[in-house]
């Protein structure tokens, strides 16, 4: 798309999930998550009613007399956006493809992390990760974040969410936010979500259309893998077929889910054909 049709786009955009964030999502998303825990503020001598547990025991021998730390909470937050851009995203029968879903979701988080005065970071993966931009904070680095998502092209197709998950470890040391969006049409993340998970506050947000659902019977069609790029002939009106594929799609979801679930990760679910703003204030709600 040309300079023009981008930033309209953009502009659009930014108005509509701008207001959700400021009207809707930020008294949520702060009271949800509220900061990384307690730092180390100073040392000053042992008051009556002081936790005996803060006790510095290095200082009180110095100084003869016992010397308590002081703790104080770490409000400033650092917001990851982990997002899948591979070739499934191309899809959609109603409104919007996922990729359009994709972007609004991701945006509306980034301006609730920005009234927080938080950090936001940007990762595109495929089956390798495409793009990282380091996490900063102000309205500017989210409309960047918002150009790419929009405009960004990745040079593979398919997908790799343990690879996605293994950079995310490697790149960010102190404890993040962690959104991680895809369809999650794939397996094999288990051993990197835990790891993750384990330092990391993360939640999954499955996208999809609901014709991913089920295959109606239409015949034979042909249809095109958006990942592979292989196209193949599909007997749609054979009840096994359509009952193979609804197998493989729950096996995927049951996966994610359960996973999540184990890993003591937060997920959810959202349609393209419905509001995922009732999704997300809901799940904001129930945390």
């Amino acid at each position: 798309m040309d300079t023009k049709e981008l930033l309209k786009k953009v502009r659009k955009i930014e108005i509509k999930t701008r207001r959700l964030s400021d009207h809707v999502f930020g008294g949520e998303y702060h009271s949800t998550f509220k900061g990384r825990g307690m730092t180390f503020s100073e040392v000053r001598q042992y008051q009556y009613g002081d936790d005996i547990r803060n006790i510095d025991w290095n200082v009180t021998a110095r100084y003869s007399a016992p010397h308590v730390k002081i703790f104080e909470e770490e409000r400033e937050l650092t917001m990851v956006l982990a997002v899948d851009v591979s070739g499934s995203k191309q899809f959609g029968t109603h409104e919007q493809f996922k990729n359009e879903f994709v972007t609004e979701i991701a945006a509306t988080l980034a301006f609730s992390a920005t009234q927080n005065n938080d950090k936001i970071g940007l990762i595109l993966f495929s089956d390798e990760v495409e793009l990282f931009i380091p996490p900063k904070k102000g309205r500017s680095h989210v409309l960047r974040i918002i150009r790419e998502l929009l405009e960004f092209r990745p040079k593979k197709k398919e997908t790799n969410i343990a690879e996605a998950l293994r950079f995310l470890s490697s790149v960010m040391k102190k404890k993040a936010i962690v959104f991680l969006i895809s369809d999650f049409m794939c397996a094999n993340y288990k051993r990197n979500l835990k790891i993750v998970a384990g330092k990391h506050d993360i939640t999954g947000i499955r996208i999809y259309d609901k014709n991913e659902v089920e295959i109606p019977n239409l015949g034979v069609v042909q249809m095109v893998d958006q990942e592979t790029g292989k196209s193949f002939l599909v007997n749609t009106g054979l009840k096994s077929v359509r009952e193979k594929y609804a197998r493989h799609r729950r096996n995927q979801i049951d996966y994610f889910q359960d996973n999540f679930k184990k890993s003591g990760a937060g997920s959810l679910d959202c349609r393209t054909d419905e509001s995922y703003v009732k999704k997300l204030l809901g799940y904001f709600k129930q945390r």
